[in-house]
């Protein structure tokens, strides 16, 4: 996956700064075994094998879903990026491809975090893309949340 085709894709961005340097943030960020402390939804990840992993999620009505993923990009310390596997996953209908990209940048006293979700949907669903940004909005801007939260700022 390249940086030409993300562009060309939908995509959701938010930004916030951080009070941690960015090695801190992106031992949190770049390890997917830490997902469930800032990243929403996430109850428990399993079967983290080298760059593989999968996220159990939460639903609204108590039933976990797990969505398996593994990395397409790695630059310590500044831009982990990851994709979801969505052949035969309950997300395979919606979505032709899900990427998620963190930025991490130096700011004074501590990191610019600029998270963005890279979606591209599949047939019907594409007339939903404006309610499918708004609601990859809230996601990163939870997610933003739980980063806050994981650092005390």
């Amino acid at each position: 996956m390249t940086r030409n085709s993300l562009a060309a894709m939908p995509t959701t961005r938010r930004s916030r700064f951080v009070g941690a340097a960015p090695e801190e943030v992106w031992r949190l960020v770049s390890d997917p075994d830490h997902l469930p402390r800032w990243w929403p939804r996430v109850l428990r990840v399993e079967s983290v094998a080298g760059e593989r992993w999968t996220k159990v999620l939460g639903t609204e009505k108590g039933k976990p879903v797990r969505a398996d993923e593994h990395v397409v990009d790695s630059a310590p310390p500044a831009r982990p990026m990851w994709t979801q596997d969505l052949e035969e996953s309950p997300f395979e209908r919606m979505f032709r491809e899900v990427t998620t990209e963190v930025v991490l940048e130096p700011e004074a006293g501590g990191t610019r975090v600029t998270l963005a979700l890279h979606q591209r949907l599949r047939g019907i669903n594409r007339l939903g893309g404006f309610l499918l940004r708004r609601a990859s909005g809230r996601v990163l801007d939870e997610a933003l949340d739980g980063l806050e939260r994981a650092y005390g700022t």
